[in-house]
């Protein structure tokens, strides 16, 4: 019988790199190189294929709920025959690129936001053949995802954030009307982005009129947030990323913004300093495992300022591993909650994670 394999599943199409850390983070548990295969032959209109692994061959159903042999339905369906219990292994054929691998578990990452809609039948199907992977829960992706259900989950479950208010292309005078009542300084953004990309801060009607121009070109609905005024005593922005995994911090990294317009994102020129244990300001690493069981995720980047007694901006999916520490902060403590009991660490300095 074909040995089972270790699968990290991200979107091929990314230049994340959160692939490369992953599988460096399987390697050093397990001693052996994961199967990378590419998550958009899982997507809608995809040809990759799953079942468990006493039903592989030909007529096994696509990622959507197809037949190679039958038509493909209008929309996707998570249907297909199951394996039982969790921590069943799985068959994972890629005919384009000749892949048929057995997979012991699945590690999901790097599925770009504006995608993931596409990929839920996929991780229905996971969770219907019980795979091993913290990658299968579609609802509480989609509610972390689309920005709009964050607020409205916080909002239910009383997690504390900035006042905030969901636009759909507004007339002038609505959208006025929404600033002026969270006060005329706000940041807006899409419901569904990444990065900082799209995100404006605003304080002028002017700024307001381009900020709404820019989502409806887009085709995009939108938020403004009331400003939080997370400023350090220099004057620059900053805010904190917390990492939670399985209910425990493993991360915390303070992003700092010269720029007090642009949001505090790396990749927005921002500077990054991780932290020691005891530097986050109290309070806020239980405010981020509240945010993160909220929306329902195993693993979460939370970000929050401790300005206005502690507020959350968002809950990420996949948080970006960083330039400093990710490997053994995040991707080895994710990659280890994957694997068995029997198996272990066999690199030096890389501890066995509680729960893995």
């Amino acid at each position: 019988m074909a040995r089972s394999e270790l699968v990290v599943m991200t979107d091929h199409s990314s230049t994340e790199g959160s692939r490369e850390v992953l599988a460096t983070a399987v390697r050093a548990l397990t001693g052996r190189s994961p199967v990378l295969v590419d998550a958009r032959h899982y997507m809608t209109g995809g040809t990759g294929r799953i079942t468990g692994t006493g039903t592989p061959g030909a007529g096994s159903p696509r990622a959507d709920g197809s037949r190679p042999d039958g038509p493909r339905p209008d929309g996707p369906r998570a249907e297909g025959p199951g394996v039982g219990g969790a921590g069943g292994a799985l068959r994972l054929e890629v005919p384009a690129e000749g892949i048929a691998v057995t997979a012991e578990a699945v590690l999901v990452y790097e599925v770009p936001p504006h995608r993931r809609r596409d990929f839920e039948a996929f991780q229905r199907l996971l969770r219907d053949h019980g795979a091993r992977s913290l990658g299968t829960d579609a609802e509480a992706w989609r509610t972390a995802t689309e920005k709009d259900l964050t607020i409205e989950r916080f909002v239910r479950d009383g997690i504390p954030h900035m006042p905030t208010v969901t636009l759909s292309r507004p007339t002038p005078e609505a959208a006025a009307e929404a600033v002026d009542r969270l006060g005329g300084d706000v940041w807006a953004r899409p419901t569904v982005g990444m990065g900082g990309s799209d995100v404006f801060h605003v304080t002028t009607r002017a700024q307001l009129a381009a900020a709404a121009r820019h989502y409806a070109e887009a085709g995009t609905d939108w938020l403004i947030a009331r400003d939080a005024a997370n400023f350090t005593p220099d004057g620059r922005r900053h805010q904190y990323r917390v990492v939670v995994l399985d209910g425990r911090v493993v991360r915390t990294v303070e992003h700092v913004q010269a720029n007090p317009d642009a949001p505090c994102n790396e990749c927005r020129g921002a500077v990054s300093t991780l932290l020691e244990d005891g530097e986050l300001p109290g309070g806020l690493a239980e405010l981020a495992v509240a945010a993160t069981k909220s929306l329902g995720l195993p693993l979460a980047g939370v970000d929050l300022a401790a300005e206005n007694g502690g507020v959350v901006f968002e809950a990420n999916v996949h948080p970006v591993f960083g330039s400093v520490g990710g490997l053994e902060t995040v991707a080895v403590p994710y990659a280890a909650a994957h694997l068995g009991p029997a198996v272990g660490p066999r690199t030096p300095g890389v501890a066995r994670q509680p729960g893995a």
